[in-house]
């Protein structure tokens, strides 16, 4: 797993999703920032991000544990693109649901890392 600084704010950033804590999950985000939902659902904005990690949350019926697997992160000037597995746990299914995300990060102006783009779904999009 990587050691850049990105891994830490991830797994803080899963520890709210967990915990549900929608407040503060949105200081992960920039203001413009995109979430893939589902294939072909994009929210924008953190007002809409908020309101679908609640949806998504019901959709778990408030049971979804995430933590993250293996990482890669490629940095460039003030840009991150982060590879990892997403790890899902929910109540009623023996086995995690497992993703191969892709997220983008960008550096504020006071240098604090802000998602971008969090695409849980990675390149399983191309796939139909």
């Amino acid at each position: 797993m990587s050691d850049h600084d990105l891994k830490q704010l991830i797994e803080a950033a899963d520890r709210a999703i967990t915990a549900e804590d929608f407040d503060a999950l949105m200081d992960f985000y920039a203001e413009d920032a995109a979430l893939v939902i589902k294939p072909g659902m994009v929210a924008t904005g953190k007002p809409a991000i908020r309101k679908a990690f609640v949806a998504i949350a019901a959709h778990f019926k408030n049971t979804m544990k995430v933590r993250q697997g293996r990482m890669e992160v490629i940095e460039g000037a003030d840009t991150a693109l982060v590879l990892m597995e997403t790890l899902l746990d929910v109540d009623g299914q023996p086995d995690p649901i497992v993703r191969r995300a892709t997220y983008v990060f960008r550096k504020s102006d006071t240098g604090r890392w802000l998602c971008a783009v969090d695409n849980s779904y990675g390149t399983t999009l191309l796939d139909g």
